[in-house]
């Protein structure tokens, strides 16, 4: 794919698309962005992923955007620019600027304890393993909204780990989708914490208890709420928890099993409605929906003259909230980055296998999905592709790549 194609202007049928500029007018090289195209080619022609779209911004403006190889691998149509992915777990972005609207409304405080609001969570317990049996302890102090934010709430879910509590979670029914959002907070706090509250970073169903925490104090389900504060001014119009049938042709998938452990890979259905709102990762998306997304949060809140959240709470979001104390639970932070309010941050310029820069805050989604925000370098970039287990490895990939187009 040459530059002159890579910057054409092509806008999906409802979402308005990003002004769009030849890459080299943004100081990125069209010769690396080729050699990126090529990466990502060499990768479908192994049989890594079926297809992917990689979108890259600097500076205001798209400078490469493409869709490469097959939106279904059962199929023959060709991925697209507008093809529409399960985003999961970039879903919590979207719900943690939410529940920050409402901290900048004044309906809440970041101190405040999670009990306030979900009497539920106010006689939950630790859970301490001690010879094979599971002890509760009680709490040395309530959970609060900002351990929701920044996953230092002491919840778990049921991909973390094989502990107790994480067992109990993958034997209750957090996983169907057929139940409510008041609902899942009360099984979810039916259930103890993995350690106390502050103590630990661990990933988790912080963000759909959040979700319901929205639900809550708006008085809307989680659906409408973002789609009137947040998915409506960002005209984000493909972006929500299910899609028409009319639009089944343009839904990406991933292969029946995965490339390199051949399991079967199950993911949810983008065109059932769920009665359970997933504020952690129930969410669907367009790149260029996803993009608008990114191009606010690169602004400082504002996009097309509509401001979203203040450029000071977006600067504290985008900021490491997880004090040196606090133990980093799991693989999915890398060395030299912390954690804010929504987002993984980065805190040095080493440490990490790829490069990037200090202050830039991402995340990722579990079928394959990834974005990160670059203020130093005024660059954003969006990956889209439905590969679970393929996911970090494209991940560090098209980071290395992006960074090396740079100039």
């Amino acid at each position: 794919m040459n530059a002159q194609v890579a910057t054409r202007q092509v806008s999906t049928p409802h979402t308005p698309p990003l002004p769009e500029a030849r890459p080299e007018s943004l100081g990125l090289s069209p010769t690396r962005l080729v050699r990126m195209s090529d990466a990502f080619k060499r990768e479908i022609d192994k049989g890594t992923i079926p297809g992917v779209t990689v979108m890259v911004a600097r500076r205001g403006q798209i400078g490469w955007f493409e869709a490469l190889g097959r939106q279904n691998p059962a199929q023959s149509a060709p991925m697209s620019r507008d093809s529409i992915f399960r985003i999961y777990s970039m879903t919590k972005p979207i719900v943690s600027i939410g529940i920050m609207q409402l901290v900048e409304d004044g309906y809440l405080v970041l101190s405040e304890p999670l009990a306030k609001y979900i009497p539920e969570f106010a006689n939950q317990k630790v859970g301490v393993e001690n010879n094979g049996k599971l002890e509760l302890v009680p709490l040395a102090r309530p959970i609060t909204i900002q351990d929701l934010l920044r996953h230092t709430s002491g919840l778990t879910n049921d991909t973390a780990g094989n502990g107790p509590v994480q067992r109990m979670y993958r034997q209750s029914r957090i996983r169907d989708r057929g139940i409510s959002n008041a609902e899942h907070a009360a099984i979810v706090a039916g259930m103890p914490l993995i350690c106390q509250p502050g103590t630990e970073w661990n990933y988790s169903r912080s963000t759909d208890i959040l979700g319901r925490i929205i639900e809550i104090i708006s008085g809307k389900s989680l659906s409408a709420y973002l789609t009137e504060r947040i998915l409506a001014p960002l005209q984000m119009t493909e972006t929500a928890f299910h899609t028409a049938r009319e639009n089944a042709h343009r839904l990406a998938e991933p292969f029946a099993n995965d490339p390199w452990t051949n399991e079967p890979v199950k993911l949810i259905n983008m065109m059932e409605k769920p009665v359970y709102e997933s504020g952690g990762g129930g969410l669907i998306s367009t790149t260029m929906d996803y993009a608008r997304f990114c191009q606010m949060l690169l602004n400082g809140g504002t996009l097309d003259g509509n401001r979203l959240i203040g450029r000071k709470t977006l600067r504290a979001m985008a900021s490491n909230h997880l004090d040196p104390s606090v133990k980093i639970g799991g693989t999915l932070l890398s060395p030299g980055h912390g954690f804010g309010l929504g987002f993984a941050v980065r805190t040095h310029e080493g440490m990490a296998p790829f490069a990037g820069s200090v202050g830039q805050f991402f995340w990722s989604g579990m079928a394959g999905t990834f974005f990160w925000i670059d203020p130093a370098e005024e660059l954003f970039a969006v990956f889209m592709s439905q590969g679970p287990g393929q996911r970090v490895y494209l991940r560090d990939q098209v980071r290395s790549l992006v960074y090396a187009a740079v100039e």
